[in-house]
């Protein structure tokens, strides 16, 4: 069986690259940079089913968007999750949080209105994080 991404993660993102494991998608919703990773295999659900190595991978690409968000944004702190309770797929938030956000200081599920960035905003975020992945290690953009 093939990878393919979930349709609700394929229509609430924009593919930004990859990496040797993960998918690079950055999501729709208008709260700040929010990253999500999605290892390429087929019928994945937890971080437990991968081989030790690929959990290291995933770990290392985690890490790597994490104190990108964090280093670039000025972040007051990153989420970083992995629920799947509504999408099953494997997949690891890395959200950019900030003191002044809608939901600060509570969790972003259930305590956001969903307002999704326009097109013209979210490629401009696309276009700028992809720049700024392109000096992570094993990152390759796709093509916006």
């Amino acid at each position: 069986m093939q990878f393919s991404l979930h349709p609700r993660l394929e229509a609430d993102t924009t593919v930004l690259g990859d990496f040797p494991l993960c998918r690079v998608l950055l999501s729709k919703e208008a709260l700040g940079p929010w990253i999500i990773l999605v290892p390429r295999k087929a019928e994945l659900r937890e971080i437990h089913h991968l081989p030790q190595e690929e959990q290291f991978q995933l770990m290392r690409e985690s890490s790597a968007v994490a104190g990108l968000l964090e280093t670039q944004f000025q972040a007051d702190k990153i989420n970083v999750g992995a629920l799947g309770n509504l999408v099953p797929q494997l997949h690891l938030h890395h959200i950019a949080r900030f003191k002044e956000d809608i939901a600060w200081p509570g969790p972003v599920w259930g305590n956001t209105d969903g307002t999704q960035r326009s097109e013209a905003v979210q490629q401009a975020l696309a276009e700028e994080l992809q720049a700024l992945m392109a000096e992570l290690d094993g990152f390759v953009a796709a093509a916006l």
